[in-house]
């Protein structure tokens, strides 16, 4: 037999491989690799895919659909109908009645609960593509010339060469052949939050005892770039990656949701339930009738009755339903069960550009230190944006857009640059136009220029950059900014001609020449966004890295209303109790680090909100990771969109409040079937248990329990396609396990009582009193006990007063229609007479009219009863 070798064995074979590479001189490496510095040709890349397969990590895929049709039987309501099933089959093996319905209930279950996993996996994956990861490549074109292109990550080969900037994934394992002030967050494979510097090999040796992930030289698959650039080969792909090699003890289970709990928790109730109830109604019938074997074959009837066998169908199909719906609105669900935390969130928090804001920057004004107009800014501004390689953001795009300054630029080439990070909050280019000096030019936020400028220039003088001269530049820039116009400071330094490479340590010594004030106008539909979501129960905070006072403006012209406004310096401070009682308070978060983004996240979740955060930048990572729903936008960077459990295809925050209301429906369509389904169990086993304790022949013979248990099964499947009230849509959702039993105990015994007045009618009405007249009792409370839990349906699913206040949809009325005339007409069929059921008398069908009315009207009290004392019904 083959043996596959563990993932600990390929990680170990990974490090050799990875070990052996990490020092090789670039030539030497890049002609083992078959590869050259301007990349590989269509014939190579086409060859090393068929040898290597496609760059994926197998994770998270959906299995055949033969695994998911077996993952249907692995339930434990299927599993106890099924050994219901054996368990009569050998008790009774003459009689198959009973095992062949059981094995219809078990297959319309397993069978529908398949085809809407199969479906839902099937959407979702087509979903997934329409969210591409690319990597930027140099590749050689049919004519032989280099040119640099984005691909999809998966059509990676070893050998390609790739180019690497802040906000990329490592979409392969990487040797590195050139880099820039390169940090790498590894947390996806360490834990560690703080990045590494990588480089390029510079008389770097191995260290001792070092592991894979302590190579300098090596970017593995999965981690991602935090700031500078680097260009790199491809050492290995998909599964031969270190990644790959731990694929299988890094894609398991996900953790569990407080959903996901309640569901089990229920689940396990109901068994529960089941097993202590079955057998003491099989030793009242037992003793009472000294019957054993029917009352052996009722107790399981009552088993097989009280299982929820529909469960997984119901919340799979509602979760699929809300996967589907939300996906006609362009939102790309990647987990379903994020529906769910989407009708449960109550804080959003969220990103000002793109969101409250046009997304469509542009430069407003170009002035001096005393804020007149310069064109000096500009051209130094559009300098800087020019010959960077890194991440261009939107307000660089917006210098750029002044292409009669590219005469200006073609005098220049760059020298060296020192990357965008988040920390530094600025970026600097070093040109020369060939002469005897180059030109260190530098743009930023204002405070994090001021801190490096020694000099001030205004027109043709310039002074020192004093205290005074300082708050001066920051009262002018403050101005800028209450008028909702974003500023970054533009400073230079001369430098005479020289071949060193340049580092964060030379941004000093600069002298500020003017500023760059960009607009970016707000959304029309920002401020009908927020009503909705506050309408919904839904805050919405605003975490950015953006200046406070420029913020604040943008969320009053949108009409958030500001409570409060603190910025990252203030947060640094406090400790997490201090932030805790802040967070409450808050509505701004303005120049937010990474780390402060996700601990304002953190603290808002301990305070017992449902938190989602929307953002698209590396600097929002890790808050979408630690939040209760992440959400990231198509256009957003690879690590974003990694982190995120919802894509939005468009930025749009009355998308947001759609998937909000999707979330409340399918939760509260979920919370139907349980509580149905709980409170209808608690019932009927009170009435069974009184039944049993008092009549000389069983209440309903086994078959007749199997036949209504499949019917009511079937008139439940429309439940995904209900409609919520509105006032449920107002308030977020939250699972409440605690609930269900109280709803249980109140509303189940309400169908008790007209269980025990139909027996009463039964008996002393219809003189169905002795064991001769045993089928028109059971037929008379079949009738009643299918027709009062359908209807049910109609009175659990609404607060407010059924049919009259709120009407359920269509399927639903249809389907449960449909099951109470089948029931009513059951004992006059060929099949009610197969099952020991007769026809009843036309005084019962009025009998019977009037004990629904009552059911319902007495259902109507109690429930609002229930609603005045506990506040809620669903």
């Amino acid at each position: 037999m083959k043996k596959h070798p563990s993932p600990a064995a390929v990680a170990a074979k990974t490090f050799t491989n990875a070990t052996a590479d990490a020092f090789r001189p670039a030539d030497e490496l890049l002609r083992a690799l078959g590869s050259r510095s301007d990349g590989l040709d269509e014939a190579a890349i086409a060859e090393r895919l068929d040898r290597y397969g496609v760059n994926e990590v197998g994770h998270e895929k959906p299995p055949h659909w033969s695994v998911q049709l077996l993952r249907a039987f692995k339930n434990p309501f299927i599993i106890v109908l099924l050994v219901l099933a054996v368990v009569q089959l050998f008790t009774e093996p003459d009689d198959l009645t009973g095992p062949i319905i059981i094995a219809v209930m078990v297959g319309i279950s397993v069978l529908l609960s398949f085809t809407q996993e199969y479906r839902s996996s099937q959407a979702a994956e087509k979903l997934k593509a329409m969210v591409r990861n690319t990597a930027t490549v140099t590749r050689r074109a049919d004519d032989g010339h280099a040119e640099r292109i984005e691909v999809p990550v998966e059509e990676l080969v070893v050998g390609d060469i790739v180019h690497l900037g802040a906000g990329d994934m490592i979409p392969a394992d990487l040797r590195l052949l050139a880099a820039k002030d390169l940090f790498i967050s590894q947390a996806i494979l360490t834990g560690e939050s703080i990045p590494v510097e990588k480089s390029a090999p510079n008389g770097h040796v191995a260290e001792e005892g070092g592991g894979p992930l302590d190579l300098p030289t090596v970017c593995y698959m999965g981690t991602n770039v935090v700031s500078g650039s680097a260009t790199a080969v491809v050492l290995a792909t998909g599964a031969r990656t270190y990644l790959g090699s731990l694929a299988r003890t890094l894609s398991g289970e996900r953790v569990q949701t407080s959903f996901d709990r309640g569901i089990s928790s229920v689940s396990w109730l109901l068994i529960r339930f089941m097993a202590v109830m079955v057998p003491v109604v099989f030793l009242i019938n037992g003793f009472d009738k000294h019957d054993w074997v029917g009352a052996f074959m009722f107790g399981l009837s009552v088993a097989v009755g009280l299982t929820p066998e529909m469960l997984p169908l119901i919340v799979t199909a509602n979760l699929g339903k809300g996967a589907i719906a939300m996906s006609r609105r362009k939102v790309v669900v990647k987990r379903l069960n994020a529906i769910q935390n989407f009708g449960a969130m109550d804080v959003l928090c969220t990103d000002k550009t793109g969101t409250l804001t046009l997304d469509k920057i542009v430069l407003e004004r170009h002035v001096d230190l005393a804020g007149e107009d310069s064109d000096e800014a500009l051209e130094w501004g559009y300098l800087n944006s020019r010959f960077q390689t890194g991440l261009r953001n939107l307000m660089d795009k917006a210098v750029l857009t002044h292409r009669d300054l590219e005469p200006v630029a073609r005098r220049f080439r760059i020298v060296d640059e020192i990357p965008f990070d988040f920390q530094r909050r600025r970026m600097s280019v070093v040109v020369t136009d060939g002469r005897d000096e180059q030109l260190v030019v530098c743009k930023g936020a204002v405070e994090e220029m001021l801190a490096i400028c020694t000099q001030a220039r205004t027109g043709d003088v310039v002074e020192p950059m004093t205290d005074e001269k300082r708050r001066e530049i920051r009262a002018m820039t403050r101005r800028l900014n209450e008028d909702g116009l974003r500023v970054l400071v533009v400073a230079v330094r001369r430098d005479p001609i020289g071949d060193r490479a340049y580092g964060v340590a030379d941004e000093s010594g600069l002298t500020a020449v003017g500023c760059l004030a960009f607009l970016d106008p707000p959304k029309d539909s920002a401020a009908t966004a927020i009503r909705a979501l506050n309408h919904h129960g839904v805050a919405v905070k605003v975490i950015t890295g953006d200046n406070e006072a420029v913020t604040r403006k943008i969320c009053t012209e949108v009409g958030l209303d500001v409570q409060g406004s603190a910025q990252g310096r203030d947060i640094e401070k406090l400790d997490d109790d201090e932030l805790d009682a802040m967070v409450e308070r808050t509505t701004v978060f303005a120049k937010m680090s990474p780390v402060q983004k996700a601990r304002v996240v953190k603290a808002l979740q301990r305070r017992g909100h449902t938190v989602g955060f929307l953002g698209d930048g590396i600097n929002d990572a890790p808050a979408l990771r630690d939040a209760d729903v992440g959400i990231s936008v198509d256009t957003a960077t690879d690590i974003a969109k990694e982190s995120a459990d919802i894509i939005l295809l468009e930025k749009n925050l009355m998308v947001l409040e759609e998937g909000v209301v999707e979330g409340r429906i399918t939760f509260g369509n979920i919370m139907k079937y349980i509580k149905m389904t709980a409170s209808s169990n608690f019932g009927n086993v009170f009435s069974v248990l009184v039944a049993s304790a008092f009549l000389p022949f069983l209440p309903m013979l086994p078959l007749q329990i199997l036949v209504q248990n499949l019917l009511y099964d079937l008139s439940q499947l429309s439940i995904p396609f209900d409609r919520m009230d509105e006032e449920y849509l107002r308030k977020p959702r939250k699972w409440d396990a605690g609930d269900i039993g109280r709803f249980m105990v109140w509303i189940g015994p309400v169908s008790s009582v007209f269980d025990i007045t139909t027996f009463w009618l039964m008996w002393h009405v219809f003189g169905a009193n002795d064991v001769a007249h045993q089928s028109l009792f059971q037929s008379g409370w079949f009738i009643e006990g299918l027709l009062s839990q359908t209807l049910v349906v109609h009175m659990i699913r609404t607060r407010r007063i059924p049919f009259l206040r709120s009407m359920a949809s269509a399927p639903v009325l249809a389907l449960t229609g449909t099951i109470m005339v089948v029931g009513m007409l059951l004992p006059f069929s060929p099949l009610g007479a197969h099952i020991g059921m007769v026809p009843l008398p036309g005084m019962y069908f009025a009998w019977l009219t009037l004990t629904l009315v009552c059911y319902c009207v007495l259902t109507q009290v109690v429930k609002t009863i229930y609603i005045r004392r506990y506040g809620h019904w669903l």
